[in-house]
């Protein structure tokens, strides 16, 4: 019943949803916030480094790279896998330039729990690929974030989660419409499975391909709702741009 109600919740607020909306959901008595993204009219983008090449990492910092062209944040939240030095694990496109290359084999930690994905951004639309279906697929990808594990492949789960899983951190990641208009992003506001986690993308947000962004350093950035995360530095960071008040 409880299941029943909850999806009942989201595709009613789905459906009253404006371009960019965030908003609490609670499923299997886990709380998210969700971000929905019009991936066809919004400004999406991923960022990483200033003009200077010097790391934004934080939130305000994308902000104030953004003010001198009368622009800011709608919405952000980390967005890939990162070494300590802040530079991307896997593949990183950005405003069209390929900083690195795809990582199509298995590795230590979760982004090498294969299968893993792409985010990719393009004129129109968002997707989730599988990274090996990116490779054969090579999308023109204006941004593009490779992280992992994939947390939803063609609507099925990824085969490695499991129901009885202990390993729980807060996890934040994104998943994509079949048509590549939605693009989702959802962060857990507690303890969650990999399993809860994407069942969630699968259940509620009706994405048929999702990909996990990371766990524990999770952070969001939602101007409507005066959230702001803090920590230490990020590496990639997705957001929305919109016009700021004065233009």
């Amino acid at each position: 019943m409880i299941r029943a109600f909850v999806t009942l919740g989201a595709v009613l607020w789905a459906a009253q949803a404006s371009a960019v909306t965030c908003e609490k959901l609670t499923h299997e008595d886990k709380r998210y916030t969700i971000c929905e993204v019009d991936a066809a009219s919004e400004d999406l983008r991923l960022f990483l480094n200033d003009g200077d090449g010097e790391l934004l990492g934080h939130f305000s910092s994308v902000n104030e790279a953004l003010n001198p062209n009368g622009k800011q944040l709608a919405f952000a939240m980390n967005a890939g896998m990162y070494h300590d030095d802040r530079s991307p694990v896997g593949h990183y496109v950005e405003d069209g330039q390929e900083q690195m290359r795809v990582i199509p084999n298995p590795g230590p930690g979760n982004f090498g729990l294969l299968p893993n994905g792409v985010f990719c951004i393009r004129d129109g639309r968002a997707d989730v690929f599988e990274t090996l279906e990116f490779v054969d697929q090579a999308p023109d990808c204006r941004f593009a974030t490779q992280s992992g594990p994939m947390l939803v492949i063609d609507g099925e789960l990824h085969p490695r989660f499991l129901p009885d899983s202990t390993s729980r951190y807060v996890r934040n990641g994104v998943g994509t419409s079949g048509d590549g208009t939605r693009a989702v992003f959802a962060i857990s506001e507690g303890y969650v499975t990999f399993h809860e986690f994407g069942s969630l993308f699968r259940d509620v947000l009706n994405t048929p391909n999702a990909l996990f962004f990371d766990g524990n350093i999770s952070r969001m950035y939602d101007r409507a709702n005066n959230r702001s995360d803090v920590g230490f530095s990020l590496g990639p960071i997705v957001g929305v741009v919109e016009d700021s008040p004065a233009n």
